[in-house]
């Protein structure tokens, strides 16, 4: 049986608790895509331990950075509270988490195709970066500065070269520009 369901309901029991909540990332650009995906992630203004205290079951796997995994019914749910990201010293994690509105937490991710929100109970689509639009241009597209957002995490270099072959889209000049600029310190010696 489908996970959607399962995560529906992890989400309405989110906002039933007075917090926002929507599935967030891969799971809403596969679905936009016509790929519906059971790996469904969910973005929250509950914090970590918020949600633990929500559902009876939880996994701890990130809680300094909001997230935590959410066992509903057999099935397994990312949930990370929305938050802001900076410090980034080695060019992967970032030292200082701040919870954030829907909108600021999409700008602090990797590329538009994966910066978006939907509210499965409104059935509505929050796209604060472009993405549809990059989907329909079939382009891989950092949010922001892609210079920042490499020096922020040097792997996401390899997920838009990953997402741009596994999808047939092309990188926008600017990314790839980045991504040339950047390419030797994705595997420093």
């Amino acid at each position: 049986m489908s996970a959607r369901p399962f995560a529906k309901a992890v989400v309405k029991r989110l906002v039933d608790a007075g917090h926002v909540a929507y599935f967030a990332g891969g799971c809403v650009r596969d679905d936009l895509m016509g790929h519906a995906s059971d790996d469904i992630d969910i973005a929250t203004g509950a914090s970590a331990q918020e949600v633990q205290a929500l559902f009876p079951k939880t996994i701890p796997v990130g809680v300094a950075f909001g997230i935590v995994v959410v066992v509903h019914e057999g099935h397994q749910f990312e949930v990370a509270t929305f938050r802001k990201e900076s410090g980034y010293l080695d060019g992967r994690r970032p030292t200082l988490i701040e919870r954030a509105s829907p909108e600021e937490d999409a700008k602090r991710r990797d590329f538009t195709i994966n910066g978006m929100f939907w509210d499965p109970l409104e059935e509505k689509l929050y796209d604060f970066v472009g993405g549809r639009e990059d989907i329909q241009a079939r382009v891989v597209r950092a949010i922001g500065d892609p210079h920042e957002r490499f020096l922020e995490d040097r792997l996401r270099m390899m997920r838009a070269v990953r997402y741009a072959t596994r999808f047939g889209f092309v990188i926008d000049p600017p990314t790839e520009s980045a991504i040339r600029s950047h390419a030797q310190a994705l595997l420093p010696a």
